[in-house]
């Protein structure tokens, strides 16, 4: 089997596989659910030897209105908090922010062709979701959980 064919029934065997997408700057793209409800992309650059999981996040209104009401150095404190954090991860990360407010964050690692095996794909996968929980986490910690739906969204699609 070849490496799409590796990964795509790996994916299927593990049932976290949810669509295959077009992507013109792809050789493949499949979108997966892991764990239930959250949603990741797994993809393979045209012309890169590397495979990328990413995983998108909008935060929640409810977080930003809560990051919005609290005081500028908490803000700050809590951005360099998130950098260490995600740094510790060993994984590539975005934060999208706008006045000291946490709008998106993208998480993303690579695993190339010489070193993917399933076991190396799910540890990635992993990785790449635990990233996402301490940046929930964090936000939580730092400004409070909003009295109303705590979820945070998932934008479906990362275009690489």
């Amino acid at each position: 089997m070849n490496l799409e064919e590796n990964v795509r029934q790996w994916l299927t065997d593990e049932d976290i596989l949810r669509e295959v997408k077009y992507d013109e700057n792809a050789d493949f793209h499949y979108i997966i659910e892991f764990p239930n409800d959250n949603i990741m992309d797994v993809v393979k650059p045209t012309g890169k030897d590397c495979i990328i999981v990413a995983c998108a996040t909008q935060v929640a209104p409810q977080h930003t209105e809560l990051m919005n009401a609290s005081d500028s150095r908490t803000r700050k404190d809590f951005i360099m908090e998130l950098n260490f954090g995600l740094n510790s991860f060993l994984v590539d990360y975005e934060l999208q922010i706008a006045q000291d407010i946490l709008q998106q964050f993208v998480i993303t690692d690579q695993i190339f062709e010489d070193g993917l095996t399933k076991n190396e794909l799910i540890r990635t996968l992993k990785r790449v979701f635990k990233s996402k929980l301490h940046c929930i986490w964090l936000i939580d910690q730092k400004f409070g959980t909003p009295q109303v739906n705590t979820t945070v969204s998932n934008q479906n699609d990362m275009f690489i």
